[in-house]
């Protein structure tokens, strides 16, 4: 699989420049349940610049949905909180301000498109008045110029007779046509920052092909940053600039989609690269390579403190250190950090 993102982003390890939009900090975010304390986000750091793609990938239940939720601040109250780190956006800390401010923000300045849309629509409104509202509450609009804005932006994302379609329930969309009013919703207001969390799950490879290149084409049309979350590093090669990993809560791997493609040097990273079905062209048959590799053993559970590395009990490369020092996110080349200490033992191994 070849990465077709060309655009390089700016060292991973770097500080905020000015051309950072979005600031996470050390990210903390846990549950509080009757079996314990589950530690869904576990000190999770990145930068995401004005206008770039940046994807998280992982399996699930290692803490992406929650890193999209915190930074919205959207963690069920009672179940779950931000218990330290820093959310900073164009320069404002997220973490603690008033809710009243943060509504300006949710919604307007930073919008995301959830994994469900038929869960996350209102099933009693017509989709028309779902885009409306938003640009009623964020934009001032009266309710005339609120609806010619909704089915304008219907007809930006591509659903044929917007007027009619405004006028229907979710029930009556399809999966793509519901997806595309999410869309549709997240971006009525020209957000600065798009988080799509698995955007195009539900939907079948066609319908997520012209779901992916809509979104961004809208991004270089309105300058939106996205930050996108998936599983499927298929996504990843085709439309990220830059990437991070994540296992277990933590940040695994953080490089370029070209460098991380190229050189995966972190054995987590190297597990999911392994598991994806390649192809080779023999004259004219293709046929699939060898057995798909797969990761022996289970997740850990996030309801237990993890001393060394979350990964080390499936890990090949793991020594003892592993088992009982985190390894912190050092530097493997520009625009390239790693959590693991055997990385250069990793590194040097023929793929």
């Amino acid at each position: 699989m070849t990465a077709l993102a060309t655009a390089t982003a700016a060292p991973a390890a770097a500080p905020a420049s000015s051309d950072t939009i979005l600031s996470v900090r050390d990210l903390r975010t846990q549950f509080f349940t009757r079996d314990g304390v589950v530690r869904a986000v576990d000190g999770v750091s990145f930068d995401l610049k004005r206008g770039e793609t940046l994807c998280i990938v992982g399996e699930s239940g290692c803490g992406k949905s929650v890193t999209a939720l915190s930074i919205l601040r959207l963690i069920p109250r009672g179940a779950g909180r931000i218990v330290g780190g820093s959310i900073k956006f164009e320069g404002t800390e997220l973490t603690t301000l008033p809710e009243d401010q943060m509504r300006k923000i949710r919604g307007n300045r930073i919008s995301m498109i959830f994994q469900e849309p038929m869960t996350s629509l209102n099933p009693v409104l017509t989709v028309g008045a779902q885009i409306a509202e938003s640009l009623h509450i964020h934009q001032g609009l009266d309710r005339r110029a609120a609806w010619d804005r909704a089915v304008e932006m219907l007809s930006i994302v591509r659903i044929a007779d917007p007027k009619r379609r405004a006028g229907e329930y979710p029930h009556q969309l399809s999966g793509g046509m519901r997806q595309r009013v999410m869309i549709a919703i997240a971006l009525a207001c020209n957000p600065k920052v798009l988080i799509a969390d698995e955007p195009t799950t539900a939907l079948d490879v066609t319908i997520q092909a012209q779901i992916l290149n809509l979104m961004l084409e809208l991004k270089e049309r309105l300058g939106t940053a996205i930050v996108l979350i998936t599983h499927d590093l298929g996504v990843v090669a085709e439309t990220a600039q830059r990437v991070i990993v994540m296992y277990a809560g933590r940040k695994a791997e953080e490089a370029s989609v070209e460098e991380l493609f190229r050189n995966p040097i972190h054995p987590y990273t190297r597990g999911l690269m392994g598991s994806i079905p390649r192809r080779t062209a023999t004259g004219r048959r293709s046929n699939i390579r060898g057995r798909l590799q797969e990761i022996s053993g289970i997740v850990p559970s996030l309801r237990e403190e993890i001393p060394g590395c979350a990964f080390a009990p499936r890990c090949s490369y793991a020594v003892d250190r592993c088992r009982t020092e985190q390894p912190p996110l050092d530097p493997h080349g520009p625009y390239h950090l790693a959590a693991c200490w055997e990385a250069a033992r990793v590194a040097a191994t023929p793929r």
